[in-house]
């Protein structure tokens, strides 16, 4: 292989590659820079914890809507059936937590 340029053109390559590899190294400097570096694993735990929050938040939502579902019918109507029982529940469990609160003042 013969290298037919002129010197002229030998040189505007080199000065062509050395520009080249000084943006190369500017850009590497950037991507290295400990606020860079320190700043993207910011980004990279931020959007984790956004997810990980929607998750949460997803099944909760589901949770709850599954809950209300039992006690509430597609018309929005309660469904005394299984209302009835729980709070009778309720207000028995409220009824010892109180009885017992006397106990342990006397």
């Amino acid at each position: 292989m013969s290298d037919t340029r002129t010197p002229a053109q030998i040189e505007a390559d080199i000065v062509r590659r050395r520009e080249q590899l000084a943006e190369m190294l500017d850009e590497i400097g950037v991507r290295m820079h400990p606020k860079t570096v320190i700043g993207d694993a910011k980004a990279k735990v931020a959007s984790s914890v956004d997810r990980t929050a929607g998750r949460a938040f997803v099944a909760v939502n589901r949770a709850v809507s599954d809950v209300k579902a039992q006690f509430v019918s597609e018309d929005g109507t309660p469904r005394l059936e299984r209302v009835v029982p729980v709070a009778v529940v309720a207000v028995g469990l409220v009824g010892l937590l109180a009885v017992s609160a006397r106990r342990r003042r006397a």
